[in-house]
């Protein structure tokens, strides 16, 4: 009797092994493994932020992704669009990337520095997570001109990053590459240099709201009318 409500307990699961056999055990890259070692809830937050991404930005033909890391995220946002392009300057992320994205979800990886031109194509919607930050204040219009540049003139655009507010509980490795993190209302500032429209958001942790700015950790501008540099 226990052998048989065994085996008909396993039948459930049989289509799930079938798919794991034909694409392999999925391997998360080094960002994210780093993150699922040192801290594992950052994840939660990370994937909280992609699926805000892939919302606002679904339905769309092609979507760029600028400064991927290791790709872990972007799935979410493919599940949601027709086709991600997601560059990232470093080579050795981009590596790894590819190395982990398997064949099931339609993404392109690319070496590309958003800061030095804009990527060679048109885009529908682009977003940024956890980049701005890392992008010197002298640099920071530049970077956004060449996301700007790379969208259509319908294109929606999402940027997210920490807010100043936060950095005064951030770990010692956060604090050493957070160059440019603003407050909210800098944040949306900034924006509205290159997009018409701007709308903020807030998140704790992997809640997403619209509350008191200054008690916000993380910012969130979704943007919409690009202006051109020329304009």
């Amino acid at each position: 009797m226990t052998d048989q409500v065994e085996r008909e307990g396993e039948k459930q699961y049989a289509e799930f092994v079938a798919e794991i056999r034909k694409h392999g055990h999925q391997r998360m890259g080094l960002m994210t493994s780093w993150a699922y070692l040192d801290d594992p809830k950052r994840l939660a937050f990370m994937m909280a932020r992609y699926k805000f991404v892939a919302k606002m930005l679904e339905g769309a033909d092609h979507v760029l992704e600028v400064g991927c890391g290791d790709g872990f995220g972007t799935r979410i946002v493919a599940q949601a669009v027709r086709k991600v392009t997601a560059v990232d300057f470093d080579p050795e992320f981009i590596d790894d990337a590819r190395s982990v994205a398997g064949d099931r979800y339609p993404i392109s990886f690319h070496r590309h520095d958003m800061v030095a031109a804009p990527f060679p194509d048109r885009f529908s919607g682009a977003y940024s997570l956890d980049v701005l930050e890392h992008i010197d204040r002298a640099n920071e219009h530049r970077f956004i001109s060449n996301i700007v540049a790379s969208l259509t003139q319908d294109g929606v655009c999402v940027i997210g990053a920490p807010s100043l507010e936060s950095q005064a509980y951030a770990s010692r490795m956060s604090r050493l590459g957070h160059v440019n993190c603003k407050t909210q209302a800098e944040l949306k500032d900034t924006m509205l240099r290159h997009f018409r429209n701007v709308f903020m958001f807030g998140m704790n942790d992997e809640v997403l709201h619209t509350g008191y700015a200054k008690m916000t950790h993380y910012n969130i501008a979704l943007c919409a009318g690009p202006v051109a540099a020329n304009s």
